[in-house]
Protein backbone atom coordinates (compact mmCIF):
# COMPACT_ATOMS: atom_id res chain seq x y z
CA UNK A 1 0.00 0.00 0.00
CA UNK A 2 2.69 2.50 0.85
CA UNK A 3 4.03 1.71 -2.95
CA UNK A 4 0.91 3.29 -4.47
CA UNK A 5 0.95 5.90 -2.05
CA UNK A 6 4.41 6.88 -2.76
CA UNK A 7 3.75 6.35 -6.90
CA UNK A 8 0.08 8.71 -6.37
CA UNK A 9 2.74 11.54 -4.56
CA UNK A 10 5.27 11.33 -7.28
CA UNK A 11 2.65 11.53 -10.64
CA UNK A 12 1.20 14.30 -8.75
CA UNK A 13 3.95 16.52 -7.56
CA UNK A 14 5.18 15.75 -11.38
CA UNK A 15 1.86 17.51 -12.73
CA UNK A 16 2.41 19.93 -10.89
CA UNK A 17 5.65 21.16 -11.32
CA UNK A 18 5.29 20.70 -14.90
CA UNK A 19 2.12 23.01 -15.06
CA UNK A 20 3.97 25.49 -12.81
CA UNK A 21 6.63 25.39 -15.44
CA UNK A 22 4.09 25.85 -18.17
CA UNK A 23 2.25 28.75 -16.31
CA UNK A 24 5.75 30.24 -16.20
CA UNK A 25 6.79 29.86 -20.06
CA UNK A 26 2.58 29.92 -21.82
CA UNK A 27 4.75 28.49 -25.20
CA UNK A 28 2.01 26.22 -26.52
CA UNK A 29 4.76 23.73 -27.90
CA UNK A 30 5.96 23.82 -24.31
CA UNK A 31 2.43 23.01 -23.07
CA UNK A 32 1.07 20.36 -25.61
CA UNK A 33 4.68 18.64 -24.77
CA UNK A 34 3.66 18.60 -20.97
CA UNK A 35 0.38 17.52 -22.02
CA UNK A 36 1.15 14.32 -23.25
CA UNK A 37 4.02 13.73 -21.24
CA UNK A 38 1.33 14.19 -17.67
CA UNK A 39 -1.07 11.44 -20.35
CA UNK A 40 1.51 9.32 -20.49
CA UNK A 41 2.17 9.52 -17.12
CA UNK A 42 -1.24 8.81 -16.14
CA UNK A 43 -1.55 6.39 -18.14
CA UNK A 44 1.17 4.02 -17.06
CA UNK A 45 0.37 5.00 -13.61
CA UNK A 46 -3.18 3.55 -13.94
CA UNK A 47 -1.86 0.52 -15.94
CA UNK A 48 0.46 -0.53 -13.33
CA UNK A 49 -2.04 0.34 -10.58
CA UNK A 50 -4.65 -2.05 -12.62
CA UNK A 51 -2.13 -5.22 -12.48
Amino acid sequence: MTDKIMAITALVTMIVFLAVVAYFVPDIDLIIVIILVSAMAIYDFWKTLRN
